[in-house]
């Protein structure tokens, strides 16, 4: 059976809107995959401000924003088909949405883009809100994407995704576990802004820094850190706990970009510390980082793990993949949750289903 799906990822890096139209193919209980076509959309400015002033609004002018969100992204995915001539092929469109609040111990994560405006536009069948029956069931509900690493990835012992937030996911003898580790891009890419770049090329900026010691040590030594998986990090613990200590240090944007990257490399060493050797594929906007992947790399070598970058097209949309795997499930009444990563109670049937065709 083969399966037409489109999925959708609004990442927390701010970067923008990604698009992968996927073929995923089950048989005798195995899954293939082939990526067909992906795109990003850049968020504009205004798109930028709107979203990050999302956790400030009231609960009206959220829910507005919520409706206004997924009217863009019904409109995106429409001009996506029509520009690839791919009218009646897509099933089935499953999309994460952009995650403004994400509390797990009061058991609520909430992202932006109703379902409902995404189904009324593009007059599909749509999934949403995959996080929140996992969460109501005890669980993180993240990280999300270890399921399709599970299924359609084979041949690595770990997982390593570069976004806003990095997570990693350990597959030691068949059990599959994640956690996020710690903020990354949204953090490197606040510095980045300083110098009017919206990121860190190949973190040539980093390169020229300094490690500042009280900062590094300071970073290290939150208590998120210390916490047993598992766990899950909020945006804002970057853009507010993480952002206030680098701000607060005085240190140049070069040298600031030079201890963060030396911290994302430190906490995922010491996250995997006394993990068997393999080889880790690594995905996200981080992987083009050379720098930072030298260091990640640099780090982990000592613990035998392997750090291989995934070819570009995976490693820059393998989360809106996956999230369109999820949704095929969802829409099998499959299972599409691992209670290992995320500690809920059982694994689940997650999403809301939206049937925007015409009867």
């Amino acid at each position: 059976m083969i399966y037409r799906a489109l999925g959708i990822m609004s990442g927390s890096s701010m970067d923008g809107l990604d698009l992968a139209y996927v073929h995923l193919h089950s048989s005798q209980g195995k899954w293939l995959y082939t990526l067909v076509d992906a795109v990003t959309i850049p968020h504009t400015s205004e798109w930028i401000s709107r979203l990050d002033a999302a956790p400030d609004l009231s609960a009206r002018e959220y829910l507005l924003l919520h409706h206004a969100f997924g009217v863009y992204i019904g409109q995106e995915v429409n001009k996506f088909i029509q520009e690839r001539n791919l009218d009646f092929q897509i099933q089935l469109i499953a999309s994460h949405g952009h995650t403004v609040f994400h509390m797990p111990h009061q058991g609520v994560s909430a992202q932006l883009g109703s379902g409902a405006s995404i189904a009324a536009q593009t007059g599909l069948q749509v999934v949403t809100d995959l996080r929140a029956l996992d969460m109501a069931l005890g669980g993180q509900g993240a990280p999300i994407v270890p399921i399709g690493e599970k299924w359609l990835f084979h041949g690595y012992e770990y997982f390593l995704n570069l976004g806003g937030i990095a997570n990693v996911t350990s597959t030691v003898e068949g059990i599959y576990q994640a956690f996020d580790v710690c903020p990354a891009n949204r953090v490197l890419n606040l510095l980045a802004g300083r110098k009017g770049q919206a990121f860190d090329q190949d973190g040539l900026l980093a390169r020229t820094g300094n490690v500042v010691n009280p900062l590094l040590n300071a970073l290290d030594a939150l208590d998120y850190y210390l916490l047993p998986p598992p766990k899950s990090l909020p945006n804002q613990f970057g853009t507010a706990v993480v952002w206030e200590l680098i701000k607060n240090s005085g240190c140049s944007v070069e040298s600031g970009l030079r201890t963060y990257t030396e911290h994302i490399a430190r906490q995922l060493a010491r996250a995997l510390d006394g993990k068997p050797p393999g080889k880790m594929l690594v995905t996200g906007g981080g992987a083009h980082n050379a720098f930072l992947m030298e260091r990640i790399a640099a780090l982990l070598e000592p613990q035998g793990i392997e750090v291989l970058v995934a070819e570009p097209l995976v490693a820059d949309f393998k989360e809106a993949l996956i999230m369109a795997f999820m949704g095929v499930l969802r829409l099998r009444e499959e299972e599409n949750t691992l209670p290992t990563v995320t500690g809920a109670l059982r694994a689940s049937i997650g999403g809301a289903l939206w049937n925007g065709q015409e009867g």
